[in-house]
Formats: C-alpha cells, structure tokens, sequence
C-alpha cells in the first residue's frame, strides 16, 4: 500500500509542478506555450481552470503526504530520528559524584 502511495506522490508532485509553469505570471512563464487556450476555456482563459486544478491536486498532495506519514509510523513503530539520536540516559543515580566544591578563600 504505502509503495502506491509512494509512486502517487511522485505523480502529484510532477503534475503539480507543471500546472505552475502553465499559469500566467507577470513573466507569462510556460503559459506562452500553451497555445490559444481562450476558444477552450473561455473568456478568462486557463487562468481560473488552472487555479482551481492546482488547488484540487495540492490538497491531494497534502492529504496522501499525511497518509503516507500515518502508514510509515504505523508499519515501523518508531521514528526516523530514533535511529540517529541516541537515547538519553535515564536518571542520575545517587552514586554520581557531584560537582567539586568550591575553594575557600
């Protein structure tokens, strides 16, 4: 499962990548290579579609970018950060020497 959810992120990941290239910016960007978009989609042109399209595919991203966490958790019962950081140790005990007193003067 989490290997399909996986390929799906690299999907959306790319889709989402090329819907920002295709909208119009100050710049035009990639949408000057998207031809006469206009007859297509309207007046407007691509611009609202591909707003509302960029939108519905980032919330898909962020909904399996969860999933996908929720499932790795769950299959590796730890964290990632478990295996780089080392445990802290668990209490002082009463035979740890303290700290040297003080010289007086």
């Amino acid at each position: 499962m989490t290997e399909l959810l996986f390929v799906l992120e690299f999907i959306l990941a790319i889709i989402i990548t090329i819907a920002v290239l295709l909208q119009k910016s100050s710049s035009i960007g990639l949408g000057a290579y998207s031809g006469s978009n206009e007859s297509l989609f309207g007046a407007k042109g691509p611009s609202g579609f591909l707003a509302k399209f960029t939108l519905a595919v980032g919330l898909l991203f962020i909904v399996n970018t969860i999933t996908l966490t929720y499932l790795y958790n769950q299959q590796s019962g730890g964290s990632v950060v478990d295996s780089f950081v080392p445990s802290a140790p668990e209490t002082l005990s009463e035979e740890t020497p303290s700290a040297p007193a003080a010289p007086e003067i």
